[in-house]
Parts: structure tokens; sequence; C-alpha cells
């Protein structure tokens, strides 16, 4: 079996070689890179699996090398942030980061959300028997090509985006919470907090228009468009 690969981008080298201490032993193909142009490149050559990627590096900042790499690829990246950079959160979520890490953290947490992320790609969103496509008045969501489309017009998602509109799609009229929404689509071992889901699916609703995810006040969110 191949092993998944996983870059690492990083300026501390303390950091670097604790990630590497818990992720090799686990069979992961590691590679590290110490600044931002360094960290691009490396993505572009090594084409990971997943990516672990500081907010702050040098030269190049992490936001900005997250928005030149999702013109490129959907690959799963991890941000890194300090305790106070809840902007950077925020940014990096609403720049296309799947997930995030606050520092300082626990590399057996880290390594268990590497894990939980690469089985939800590696199975196509949790391994879940999936209706083939959904087909409502205005929206086509086809598992097997993994295309969404709106009134007839393809819409560009992320990997996760589209697991992420599928599960409401798949529970039409139906209320779910941000935490069965992780686990649908983070997966069970999920441990961070539930605002990625908010982030994400504004970003969703930037794509697709905001007619079709209701939110729900206090309870969650509820996909609403006519079946076929």
């Amino acid at each position: 079996m191949t092993k998944a690969k996983i870059l690492v981008i990083d300026d501390e080298p303390s950091i670097v070689k604790l990630v590497e201490a818990y992720l090799k032993p686990e069979g992961f193909e590691v590679l590290t890179a110490a600044d931002g142009t360094a960290g691009l490149k490396s993505a572009r050559a090594f084409k990971p699996d997943l990516i672990i990627l500081d907010v702050m590096l040098p030269g190049m900042d992490g936001i900005e090398l997250l928005s030149h790499l999702r013109r490129e690829s959907d690959v799963y990246v991890i941000l890194l942030t300090a305790r106070t950079e809840e902007t950077d959160k925020i940014v990096g979520l609403t720049v296309g980061a799947d997930d995030y890490v606050t520092k300082p953290f626990s590399p057996r947490e880290l390594t268990a959300r590497v894990k939980a992320a690469l089985r939800r790609i590696q199975t196509g969103g949790g391994g879940r028997v999936e209706t083939p496509t959904l087909a409502f008045r205005h929206m086509r969501v086809d598992s097997g090509a993994r295309l969404v489309t709106v009134d007839e017009t393809p819409v560009d998602l992320t990997a996760l985006e589209f697991d992420l509109l599928r599960a409401l799609a798949e529970n039409r009229g139906r209320v779910l919470t941000r935490e069965q929404l992780l686990e649908k689509v983070w997966g069970g071992e999920y441990f961070g907090e539930t605002r990625v889901v908010d982030v994400h699916l504004g970003h969703i609703r930037q794509k697709i228009g905001d007619q079709f995810i209701v939110t729900v006040r206090g309870v969650g969110y509820r996909f609403e468009d006519e079946p076929l």
C-alpha cells in the first residue's frame, strides 16, 4: 500500500521535529519546508495528500501560500496558528484551509486529525453508502463525478465543500447540528472547534447562493430545494 504523503511547512525546527517524530512512525512519508516560497515549490513537486501549514512564515506567509495553492489544488490543508491569531484562523479557512490547530498543540491530537482526514479523503467522505446522484429542482449533486450544478451551471467546490453540501442535501429538510456535520464530513475523531463548519458553509453559500442552506439559530443548518 502506498504511503500517504504529508508536507509540513513551518519555520520552527523544534515543531517540525516534533511533528515528524509523531507522523513517521505512523507510516507516513513526510517532507518539510521552512518558508513559504520553498513550501509552495515543495507542494507542487511532492504533490502531498495533506499539508500542515504554519500561518507565520518568513517571506510568503501561510495565508498567501494557501491562496496560491488553492488556484491549482484542493489538497487537504491544516493550518497551525498561534492562540491569539483569531483573524488568521478565519481568513485561512475562508481562503481555503480545511481545518486549523492552535499552538501550542498536542502532537497526538494533530496526528489523530491527520489520520481522520486521510481516511475521509481515501474513502471519499467517510466510506458511507451514498446516493449516486441527488436531483432537486435547482441543484444536482453527483457523487460519482463529484460535481454540483445549480440550474445546470457547474459550481467549483473543494473536496471538503462538496462533502459538506452533500451531507446536507442527503438530509434535505432535516436540521443537522454542527456536531453532526463534523462527524459526517470531518470524521468521528475530530477534536477541533465547530466554527469550521460555519466558515466552510459561508464559503459554499458564496458559490451556490444563499437560498439552499438555511441557518436554524441555536440548532444548525438545513438544506432546502424541491426534490425531483
